[in-house]
């Protein structure tokens, strides 16, 4: 069997490029035909760049050719940057080189120099593979010419539609085109017209352009479906059998109120002079099995996309709402993690088995929070026969609540907003969503089994997906100790901190004037959290080894978690495993670059939304807090909305501002009138620009 990796070696022992016929000759595909299995695993190798094909119709390895592997990141004034798959320092790109690329396209480049700033340099060799098959935006007619502006401000091309492409769109329309041809350094792209979504301000429209912008996958193929439908309604009395019965014992699910997918079932009982936690989650992994249509799709998406008036699944609703959600009162598949603590709280062991399980109950949070903090006799009679559960997991959560905080784990709380619509789906509010115990007692349930399964799979060296949050880069720790002294807090790290020592700078400030400023300042340090196959631990809960297992309905890289953990638990031989540790961590950087987009997505759909709703009260005044502070002016998150806005520098009273990026401050030259982070300010809506998501 020929595959990458043997493609790979062969190309590292050669020492040089070399051609299809080759690598044939080399690996004994002489005979007529037989190489015809060599060619799609070189389009595949060249489609992620670990391959490149030269002018001579040969084949190499990028960094054998000084070729930096990354993806397109495009800034709206026409310059970009190449993110090196490495995690090396970006390249920078000039707004010529831009020319011919997109935002996210992957491609390979050459580093050219270095700029005045000592940044890298480089220019784009070959495009790899392209991110946008389509583009929407506003259409636009000017001398006759027929153009699609881009609705993502990153996408710097106008778009020429020609004519015979533009089929019944008319100038104002959003619209989605396909690209024909996509931009090269001496032209433009090309596209042609296929759907028209409608006027701007039309309600759904903020989803839709979304889903087009972001270029998300939101109509399962039929094979997925039919796949997805054959498994029916209900589990298999067959696939029960050598399966833990849990059906007696009373788990439960505690979500939003709005949820429709339960990936997770809870139950504590006290045991000893400790407790036994039982996380049980669906077991997905049995249905959606590796090189399968639902995997091929579920990889594709790799995660649920989450917007205010729908979610794009990760699975067809037949599994993700059906047979593999934990209904109550149904009988369903699970992984189950058991863990056994002490009574200060401490894992003390824990094993992981699959299991048959049916939910006692599904709770809300809301009625969590009313049974346990309320005393609400209503609610206790109706869930008596599960209210020992429920009081034991608050027992459980406060113990795992110390340990955190024991262990400098972070604690940024931040607010969450949520739409109401009225009858014609337009946002009639904006409301914060509280967050309390009962949200955090799930949290720290979660925590705990995903820091297990991390351990349980890398104790049995298979290859797996960490979920890794590194320590703040070096590039922002002197901006945040001068900041952090300048404020008169202690900095006691020398050269990396660590999450203890964060934890006691914001015990430091807890109940002082400038808490939500120190706080603010910390969040913007941090670095991204990915999914990658070499553990580095997680910084921002102060874990050395952490991954996602909990849930597989709505994220790729749990299913791959579930799938090593029933790989070890049916005790399958190490070498049976489908994944490479090279894979995983292919598919660490498949699925990072995934979740990141559905947050873009997400936050898009959100800002959209916010400027239709604020629309409505331009004149109006709003308190405020200050949400961040340059040299232009001050950017100031309305009440409650969880809306920000810009206060330009020339709308602030009548003065010369200087900026001091230090303290985060901008103070008036004559009055000495000084603005910073979480100062609290009164504000007017002076104008809403839809186009641009501005207010």
């Amino acid at each position: 069997m020929i595959d990458s990796k043997k493609v790979l070696q062969l190309l590292t022992d050669a020492g040089q490029p070399l051609t299809r016929r080759e690598m044939s000759h080399r690996l004994g595909l002489d005979k007529q035909g037989s190489d015809d299995k060599l060619r799609p695993v070189l389009q595949e190798l060249v489609s992620r760049g670990r391959v490149v094909r030269n002018r001579k119709a040969a084949y190499g390895l990028p960094d054998h050719m000084d070729l930096i592997p990354g993806r397109i990141q495009a800034h709206a004034n026409g310059f970009g940057f190449v993110i090196p798959d490495s995690g090396d320092s970006d390249l920078f790109l000039s707004p010529r080189e831009m020319r011919q690329v997109f935002h996210g396209d992957r491609v390979l480049a050459a580093v050219t120099g270095l700029d005045r700033r000592g940044r890298r340099e480089g220019t784009i060799v070959e495009v790899v593979a392209r991110e946008h098959e389509r583009v929407v935006g506003r259409f636009v007619k000017e001398s006759g010419l027929g153009l699609l502006v881009p609705d993502d401000p990153r996408l710097i091309q106008d778009i020429l539609i020609p004519p015979d492409f533009q089929g019944e769109a008319r100038p104002g329309e959003i619209i989605v085109a396909a690209i024909e041809q996509y931009p090269s350094p001496v032209r433009g792209p090309v596209g042609r017209v296929i759907a028209v979504l409608g006027q701007g301000d039309e309600p759904g429209m903020a989803t839709e352009i979304a889903i087009h912008n972001h270029q998300l996958p939101h109509a399962f193929p039929d094979e997925v479906d039919s796949e997805a439908e054959a498994f029916g309604d209900r589990i298999d009395p067959e696939s029960v059998k050598g399966r833990e019965d849990l059906r007696d014992l009373p788990l439960i699910t505690i979500d939003g109120a709005d949820a429709r997918d339960f990936d997770d079932a809870v139950l504590a009982r006290r045991e000893g002079s400790g407790y036994s936690l039982i996380v049980a989650i669906a077991d997905v992994a049995e249905y959606v099995q590796p090189g399968s249509a639902l995997d091929t799709e579920a990889l594709r998406r790799s995660t649920s996309v989450y917007f205010p008036d729908r979610v794009i699944p990760m699975l067809p609703e037949t599994l993700s709402n059906g047979l593999c959600s934990l209904n109550p009162d149904v009988d369903r598949l699970c992984l189950a993690c058991h863990l056994r603590l002490d009574k200060q709280g401490k894992v003390t062991s824990s094993r992981f088995y699959e299991a048959v399980l049916r939910s006692h109950a599904r709770l809300t949070y809301d009625q969590v929070r009313k049974i346990t903090e309320d005393g609400d006799e209503e609610l206790r009679k109706k869930h008596e026969p599960v209210l020992g559960n429920i009081e034991c997991l608050g027992e459980v959560y406060r113990l795992l609540r110390k340990r955190r905080e024991a262990r400098g784990a972070l604690d940024f709380d931040s607010s969450e907003i949520y739409f109401s619509f009225d009858e014609e789906g337009r946002v009639a509010d904006i409301r914060p969503r509280t967050r309390h115990d009962a949200h955090k007692l799930i949290e720290e349930a979660m925590v705990a089994a995903n820091v297990e399964a991390s351990k349980f799979v890398a104790e049995s060296k298979l290859p797996m997906l960490f979920r890794v949050h590194e320590t703040p880069p070096s590039t922002k720790l002197d901006g945040l100790e001068a900041f952090l002294r300048a404020q008169g807090l202690q900095v006691a790290w020398d050269e990396d901190p660590t999450p203890q020592q964060f934890a006691r700078i914001q015990q430091q400030v807890r109940g002082r004037p400038d808490e939500p400023l120190v706080n603010a300042v910390l969040l913007r340090s941090m670095a991204l959290a990915v999914y990658q196959a070499e553990n580095k631990g997680h910084f921002g809960l102060a874990l050395e080894s952490y991954a996602h297992f909990t849930s597989p309905i709505r994220r790729y890289p749990d299913l791959l978690l579930h799938r090593a953990i029933k790989h070890i638990a049916r005790r399958q031989k190490k070498g049976g495993f489908p994944y490479s540790h090279r894979r995983m961590d292919e598919l660490g950087e498949h699925c990072s670059w995934l979740d990141r987009r559905a947050e873009e997505a997400a936050r898009d759909v959100d800002q959209r939304l916010k400027c239709h709703f604020m629309q409505r009260h331009i004149g109006d005044e709003f308190d405020g807090v200050v949400t961040g502070v340059t040299s232009f002016g001050l950017f100031v998150e309305v009440g409650n909305l969880g809306v920000d806005g810009l206060v330009h520098v020339t709308s602030l009273p009548n003065d010369y501002y200087h900026f001091d990026p230090v303290s985060h401050v901008l103070t008036g030259e004559r009055q000495g009138m000084r603005f910073r982070l979480a100062d609290r300010v009164r504000i007017r809506v002076a104008a809403v620009n839809l186009d641009d998501r501005k207010i």
